[in-house]
């Protein structure tokens, strides 16, 4: 993994806006009404002119976009075998504190986040359905690639943890062993993608977004939370055992979503959590108004030996475009105190994590923050060098 030894290097957390026909044919395919073979190509062009986006925009460490899949979780369910009908869901309850926002909140984001997504549920042993799927990712980007030059490229995928959030267990009865028998299975993904050439970033929201809140409604304990949070961290070491810490990167974040965030759990309570992970670089969110302030926390927290983080040094739940100078200024606060090699500027979370018609972040305007960002890493750059 290249560090920022020349210049601050620029990347992001992974979904970029995908076309809006290709946000029709992808929800159609999860309703088994498109054909695969136009979806297969629709997918393949939308890669390529992601791809050229970003260069285009100044990212120096790519991606796929993650242009076919419909949700950066969900999409595992076609790839595992032990899935089977529909999960009844609940709207999730309102925050008490403010149950009037809250209650629009949820009518936004069954908007957003398209409640008609399938979410079969564990109902089986959980088994690789084969590399097809995996394959065809790796090489619409390595296709992509033809003739370009970026710094670096990386492909995400789902930690067993979110994935156990996100579909119900009907089978295994215990949510240990439900999540290490989703990092035996997606272990293929994770090695198919270090074989390729590129990075893995594993996605794990898991080990934030068990929060307080989540504390509260499940009746977990802070003592229970960590617990579950540090087996959440051993099944996805034990699923990425064989790939070099150096070829990966984890993202955590507290919800992609506008709201109070008053009740997540603090960076310090996990931070020690996420650096026993095996992934060398720690993505995070470090921008939105809730988690801004923490770059503090690393006066205190020395930064462990192979480890370097990727702060988002750009919102992505508004449609504001960060000035470059702020961008510089959040580069420069983490490079004074981690060191400028140990530092690549990143986004808070991703733009479009969900295929929506409907998405947060104008894709126009999600273009320009990436923009601004190349700009804020530039300035940041003449000063630190």
């Amino acid at each position: 993994m290249k560090r920022s030894t020349e210049r601050i290097l620029t990347t992001h957390t992974g979904s970029l806006p995908r076309p809006a026909d290709l946000v029709d044919m992808l929800h159609r395919r999860d309703e088994g009404q498109a054909v695969q073979s136009a979806v297969d190509a629709r997918v393949q062009a939308a890669v390529a002119e992601v791809v050229a986006k970003q260069l285009d925009a100044g990212v120096d460490v790519i991606n796929d976009g993650e242009q076919g899949k419909i949700a950066y979780s969900v999409y595992v369910k076609d790839r595992l075998s032990g899935f089977e009908g529909e999960e009844s869901t609940q709207a999730p309850a309102l925050d008490e504190d403010f149950p009037e926002y809250s209650k629009r909140l949820q009518q936004t984001e069954a908007l957003i986040l398209h409640s008609s997504i399938k979410r079969p549920v564990c109902t089986g042993p959980i088994a690789w359905k084969g590399p097809q799927a995996v394959q065809m990712d790796i090489d619409n980007l390595t296709a992509a690639l033809n003739g370009l030059e970026p710094e670096e490229v990386f492909m995400t995928a789902a930690s067993p943890g979110v994935v156990a959030g996100f579909l119900q267990d009907r089978y295994y009865g215990s949510e240990e062993a439900y999540v290490y028998a989703l990092a035996d299975a997606l272990k293929e993904e994770y090695d198919a993608i270090y074989r390729a050439g590129f990075l893995l970033q594993v996605d794990c929201p898991d080990l934030t977004m068990s929060g307080l809140r989540r504390r509260q409604h499940a009746g977990l304990s802070p003592g229970a939370f960590i617990k579950k949070a540090e087996m959440h961290v051993e099944a996805l070491n034990h699923a990425v055992r064989d790939i070099p810490p150096d070829r990966m990167r984890l993202h955590l974040c507290w919800g992609n979503y506008e709201g109070p965030h008053h009740l997540d759990t603090p960076l310090e309570d996990i931070i020690g959590i996420a650096f026993k992970a095996r992934p060398s670089a720690l993505s995070f969110e470090a921008s939105n108004p809730r988690h801004g302030h923490e770059w503090k926390l690393f006066k205190e927290v020395k930064l462990p030996e192979g480890k370097l983080l990727i702060p988002g040094v750009l919102d992505s739940t508004t449609n504001f475009i960060e000035h470059p100078e702020l961008v510089q200024q959040r580069i420069v606060q983490y490079a004074s105190l981690v060191g400028r090699e140990n530092v690549i500027a990143g986004a808070d979370c991703g733009f479009a994590h969900f295929a929506s018609s409907t998405p947060r972040v104008d894709p126009r305007i999600a273009w320009a923050k990436l923009a601004s960002m190349a700009e804020g890493a530039r300035l940041a750059s003449e000063e630190l060098w």
